[in-house]
């Protein structure tokens, strides 16, 4: 018997377990993979570290940049210099922004009914005084926001964008497994049980606690019992029966629950990570794309590609998101990285350079990983405040945290999953004061 099981070694559960460690509880924390870090995937390059999942740290994301400087480390500002595919298929600067794009939708205040993004933004696009900002808002919500406009919630796009006064990206230095490795070690430390490689099959609970089964890669059943547990698994996953590697709650969660997990969409995003021999695009057409961070494909495969600067290194991250990710779902592999890589090319009208200069590549489709069925998660239409709903504890006794059920515009990133694994612990500490 322990005090709290948390399910998940993510960002969220990670830090629940720390603090509630630091508290004095006794804490289990039972994860699916065999490493830390759910959708934060780091993997070793020949220049650093390469991120196959969460990359950035949008606007103040105050619960990372405290970890940073406990540890020791920064964020690093990126660059913006941006350059777009235009109609001649051509790349030409780019001097659209974020905001433009996020201003358009300040006007769903005014509707009387939710309406999907799609519906929002045509008659925007219809119009010549605001197409271009549609135009360059719906590429957001698709590539910044993971999400399909047809089911993507106007209101809480717009809710979500309003709600971060602060735009700004930036990179942790040395990317993302320094701060996860810190974490985990701070847990060890605290006397945290940490099983990997361990599924959640069922949570049973009661009024006198909580049974826990799961089953270990060999095949091995084991059974956890707690007064509490905290559930941080993807909504991908909570989405799913216990018949399709869901999670069965016994008795099952209340209808609200069920209701909230209907109104939460799991984005789609492909990302593809190619490394060359050398920086080519900076040495090209006289030097003219050395300081461009993004290439903007609107329309093409891959939304985006962009470099690592201000570092400068031989890294390119290849982006699909929304529709044209579970597309790209299709490809295997090598195959999506093939190509990402002639894409690539083709921006400049150098797939023979880029096909010499290029070393290797690592690629991962979110949304077909058995352990989150998704990037990160959007409201649909109508979903209002699915995101609390998600979030609120069960007769104190089950607890939930995730990006998903963060309610302070920070949902789907990582400062917003360690922001509610905090909260989920001081519920917990609060039930248990």
């Amino acid at each position: 018997m322990t005090d709290v099981v948390v399910i998940g070694a993510g960002a969220a559960g990670l830090a629940a377990a720390h603090d509630l460690a630091k508290r004095s509880f006794r804490v289990v924390v039972i994860e699916a993979r065999d490493r830390i870090g759910g959708r934060v995937c780091s993997i070793g390059v020949k220049d650093g570290v390469a991120e196959l999942g969460a990359e950035f740290i949008h606007g103040q994301a105050e619960d990372t940049m405290a970890l940073l400087r406990h540890i020791g480390s920064s964020a690093i500002p990126i660059s913006d210099e941006a350059w777009k595919c235009s109609k001649r298929g051509e790349l030409e600067r780019e001097g659209d922004n974020f905001m433009s794009a996020a201003r358009i939708f300040d006007a769903s205040r005014d509707l009387a009914d939710d309406e999907s993004v799609d519906e929002f933004l045509r008659p925007y696009e219809r119009d010549s005084k605001t197409r271009e900002a549609a135009v360059l808002a719906r590429r957001f919500v698709e590539g910044f926001d993971a999400a399909d406009p047809e089911i993507a919630s106007a209101i809480a796009i717009a809710d979500e964008w309003r709600s971060g006064t602060d735009f700004s990206s930036a990179r942790p230095a040395g990317g993302y497994r320094p701060v996860f490795e810190h974490l985990a070690k701070s847990c060890g430390d605290a006397g945290v049980q940490l099983n990997l490689s361990a599924t959640v099959q069922q949570i049973a609970w009661d009024p006198y606690g909580v049974t826990v089964d799961a089953k270990t890669e060999s095949g091995d059943a084991q059974t956890f019992r707690a007064r509490a547990a905290i559930v941080t698994v993807p909504v991908g996953i909570l989405q799913r029966d216990a018949n399709h590697d869901g999670i069965k709650f016994e008795p099952d969660l209340p209808s609200a629950k069920y209701a909230a997990l209907r109104s939460i969409e799991m984005g789609h995003a492909v990302r593809v990570v190619l490394w060359f021999r050398t920086g080519f695009w900076e040495e090209i057409t006289g030097g003219r794309y050395r300081d461009a961070a993004f290439f903007r494909c609107e329309g093409q495969p891959f939304h985006a590609y962009w470099t690592q600067l201000p570092t400068r290194n031989t890294q390119v991250v290849a982006w699909a998101g929304g529709p044209q990710a579970i597309a790209m779902g299709a490809l295997s592999q090598q195959a999506r990285i093939e190509f990402a890589l002639e894409r690539f090319g083709r921006l400049f009208n150098e797939v023979r350079i880029a096909r010499d200069e290029f070393e290797s590549g690592a690629t991962h489709d979110w949304s077909q990983d058995p352990n989150t069925r998704g990037a990160y998660s959007y409201v649909a239409v109508g979903g209002g405040d699915a995101r609390a709903i998600l979030g609120a504890p069960i007769e104190d006794r089950l607890f939930f945290a995730g990006e998903a059920t963060a309610t302070d515009g920070q949902g789907g990133t990582v400062s917003g999953a360690l922001k509610t694994g905090k909260r989920a612990a001081q519920e917990v500490a609060t039930a248990f004061a």
